[in-house]
């Protein structure tokens, strides 16, 4: 079984703001300045209720691109997130797939771009989007930060003016036109009955497609188990709220005849009501706010896209160039073929057509979404670890399966077999090109494999390093883990079976269960291969249902453990690993998510180049339990003269410490106590104190002043 390949990471530059920023300009460009009119003409009066609609359906994959990205935040979004549940083959059809359906829309945003600058400047309405995306090509190859500092900018634009608009038209809807006029471009609301609405709820899909594209750059966001689902949530609910008010707008202030005809609707709508404006500043605010929609859409457009190649080279789907990152740290070949296939759309295809044909693949890519999920929940993998979970699982998944399925039908001939076009040439490719090159089955077979059939033990080794990478949740206790933990220097030699009898005795102090049964569970994991060794370092550990919170033993042995290598279920005859340290980590059988999460922060800690020299140059316990302590989590303090001189004879209970602050240890005359309330510090203790990085932070500011 191939092992997944290591590649020079993205670098993490992205916070929440980026999130809702991306997502938004993703969204907000041709859904709004471009399809109402085009919309109109197959909905009537009902295509802002089309728009709503189209908002409450893209929920489910909402929530599920949510869940797949905090488990996985890798670059390539839909295809990781396919790849790794479905198969490589899944991975192919949702990775180009999602590829073109994405470079579509982009490109119909940047025609739009040529549209709203007609208003001032005469100039080919391609041959503008063809010099912008040039543009948007060296802006990305520049960087990731460089781009979305771009995106934010022209986000708040868009947000500021669109704002202004959506007030100012619904006053003048409310307050100045004549009810019945209003009433009357309403009616017949569905003017070609609910078939032309459901269809419409299709075509205007596209125009929240751009929400679940943030996943592609995950890879990049800082916090993603926070931000990519908050992210998503925010930006859902801005676009939404500003697509139906200002469809509606649009809706109630023009001809049907002129609206269905028009592609510039906003900016004729605006001047129905922007004329208390001085000369054209009405019209020029909207053309501003569509040209940082267009612009926003291009630029977060090509940036998402070009992460697909990326994704798929890594793992061979496509040539190993589209992996390659340039002076910047950005796929430049992928940004530049993508900038490519954008120019090549922009020439052939006109708007309606690529509106269309990027909805259609765009449901489908939503139906794979969603059973992504279904089908990683139930594969059972202990390190599928999301730090969101979709809501109402799986009734959410199912829903969003079948109104995708009924939209595509819904959207006619031509889109259906596009798709299937697009799904046929993905499967040829992947048949004539990787699959020969590619070893490596999804998650499904997990899901299988609990009826007899084959898996692919090698995600779950690839998933543990991403959780390694993601790092501990602000709910894992760590440091109290550490904190508490028991310590064992041995100063003699001993055998791997004397080390465990040493843990087990301990242990026993704290679980409800014998010497014995906990010497025998320790045993059991490393004689069947469950227990990592790297570095000289051992990580033997198992979950019980007797106990409600995480114990850890440290190990530091003064001559070498060999710790049985050979795992009975492979065929290979493997040697004894010879280590110094070892920890044994139990955990709540109910929480294997965090007995992941902490194992994975220590293998990092261990990982580091300093460890080693630390760890075996400690002086003591308490010394010891530092070396595994986060530096922005803890502090140590040593009461004297020179130092915390205030806190001399003084008791716990009267120290104002910061925050969450917690006085974790006490090392005095050589002991290591653990604190309580009354205990009175004294001249020469060293205190450990441990807390979340701003309190601990503060408290080092606190202690330097003074």
């Amino acid at each position: 079984m191939a092992t997944p390949s290591t590649h020079r990471r993205l670098k993490k530059e992205l916070g929440l703001f980026d999130v809702f920023a991306v997502s938004t300009g993703a969204m907000f460009s041709s859904g709004f300045f471009l399809l109402p009119g085009l919309a109109a003409a197959q909905a009537g009066p009902s295509v802002a209720l089309a728009y709503l609609v189209a908002g409450v359906l893209i929920l489910p994959a909402m929530f599920s691109a949510s869940e797949l990205a905090t488990a996985l935040p890798r670059a390539g979004g839909a295809y990781f997130f396919l790849d790794r549940s479905l198969g490589p083959m899944a991975g192919t059809i949702g990775g180009l797939g999602t590829y073109f359906a994405l470079t579509l829309k982009t490109a119909f945003a940047l025609i739009g771009i040529g549209a709203y600058a007609a208003f001032f400047v005469d100039l080919p309405i391609k041959t503008v989007a063809i010099a912008l995306t040039a543009v948007f090509v060296v802006i990305n190859i520049v960087g990731a930060k460089e781009t979305t500092a771009l995106q934010r900018i022209l986000v708040t634009v868009l947000l500021i003016v669109l704002a202004f608009f959506t007030v100012q038209g619904l006053l003048f809807v409310g307050l100045e036109q004549p009810a019945s006029t209003t009433m009357a471009r309403h009616t017949p609301f569905l003017k070609f009955g609910v078939g032309g609405l459901l269809s419409t709820v299709g075509f205007v899909f596209v125009s929240y497609a751009g929400l679940t594209k943030v996943a592609s750059i995950a890879e990049e966001v800082k916090d993603p188990d926070r931000n990519i689902p908050l992210g998503m949530m925010l930006s859902l609910s801005v676009t939404t709220a500003i697509y139906v008010a200002g469809v509606f707008i649009m809706v109630s202030v023009l001809d049907f005849n002129d609206l269905s005809a028009d592609l510039t609707p906003v900016a004729t709508a605006a001047e129905q009501f922007f004329s208390w404006l001085p000369g054209r500043w009405g019209l020029m605010l909207i053309v501003i706010a569509a040209l940082a929609a267009f612009a926003s859409t291009g630029n977060a457009g090509l940036m998402s896209a070009s992460r697909y190649p990326l994704a798929m080279a890594r793992d061979r789907l496509l040539p190993s160039v589209f992996a390659k990152l340039g002076r910047f740290n950005t796929p430049v070949v992928s940004i530049l073929v993508s900038g490519g296939v954008m120019i090549l759309f922009i020439i052939i295809l006109d708007a309606e057509g690529i509106a269309k044909l990027a909805s259609a693949f765009q449901l489908l890519i939503f139906i794979f979404l969603n059973l992504a999920v279904v089908v990683m929940r139930e594969s059972r993998i202990q390190s599928y670890d999301p730090g969101y979970r979709s809501p109402l699982y799986p009734w959410v998944q199912v829903f969003g399966i079948l109104t995708s399925g009924a939209l595509i039908v819904y959207m006619g001939t031509m889109a259906i077999l596009f798709t299937i076009a697009i799904v046929l040439v993905c499967v040829a490719w992947y048949r004539f090109y990787a699959d020969g090159k590619v070893r490596r089955d999804g998650a499904i077979y997990h899901w299988f494999s609990r009826l007899g059939q084959r898996r692919f033990e090698g995600l779950d080794v690839e998933f543990r390093g991403i959780l390694k990478e993601k790092g501990l949740r602000g709910e894992d206790p760590y440091e109290e883990i550490v904190a508490r933990s028991f310590v064992l220097d041995l100063k003699t030699p001993h055998d791997f079976d004397q080390v465990v009898q040493k843990v087990a005795e301990k242990l026993s102090r704290r679980l409800p269960s014998t010497e014995a049964e906990i010497a025998e569970k320790i045993l059991e994991g490393t004689r069947l291969g469950a227990t990592p060794v790297t570095h000289g370092v051992a990580l033997p550990h198992f979950r019980s249902d007797a106990i409600e919170q995480s114990e850890l033993v440290l190990v530091r042995a003064i001559d070498t453990v060999f710790v049985p290598g050979d795992d009975p279920l492979t065929e290979e005859v493997e040697h004894d690993k010879e280590v110094r340290t070892l920890f044994f980590l139990v955990s709540p059988d109910g929480k294997p998510g965090q007995h992941l999460r902490i194992l994975a922060q220590i293998a990092g800690r261990v990982d580091e180049e300093s460890f080693e020299s630390e760890w075996l140059g400690a002086e003591d316990e308490q010394e010891l339990k530092e070396v595994l302590l986060r530096n922005d989590h803890s502090i140590t303090v040593r009461v004297s003269e020179k130092e915390a001189r205030e806190w001399m004879d003084r008791k716990l209970m009267d120290l104002d410490l910061p925050g969450t602050c917690l006085v974790a240890l006490v090392q005095r005359d050589g002991d290591v106590e653990f604190p309580h309330g009354s205990t009175e510090f004294k001249d020469g203790d060293r205190i450990t104190i441990i807390g979340e990085p701003g309190d601990i932070k503060a408290l080092r500011k606190r202690l330097k002043s003074r």
